[in-house]
């Protein structure tokens, strides 16, 4: 069975909501972390999102994957860009990334269906 990006970041984002109601304070941090670390400045934040889903893709984590791709179409990532990236963690990654950038690009795919670029 193939796996869905769309389940996978809909049930780690309800386990995350469990985590936010029992170490609240370390959730919090992480939130600020994220955002901080995201925000535009002498990079985009397209840019960092870029970035992001390459470590997340040499990190071989579906969960990375799916939502920083989420964010990038929000962000409004050209497909070229999203190749663009997916070559570079390829080259530095070898095999298994490759392997996981076609999950990522699966994960385009399936959040793009229907959407026009």
């Amino acid at each position: 069975m193939s796996k869905s990006f769309t389940t996978i970041t809909s049930d780690v984002a309800k386990t995350l909501g469990t985590l936010r109601k029992e170490i609240p304070e370390t959730m919090q941090g992480f939130n600020a972390l994220s955002k901080a670390a995201l925000a535009s400045g002498a990079l985009s934040a397209l840019d960092k999102e870029l970035i992001a889903l390459a470590i997340g893709v040499a990190s071989r984590c579906d969960a990375c994957i799916g939502f920083h791709v989420k964010a990038l179409i929000r962000l409004g990532v050209s497909r070229e860009q999203l190749m663009e990236t997916l070559g570079v963690c390829t080259y530095m990654g070898g095999g298994p990334s490759l392997m996981y950038a076609a999950e990522a690009v699966r994960a385009y795919e399936e959040f793009t269906v229907g959407k026009t670029t």
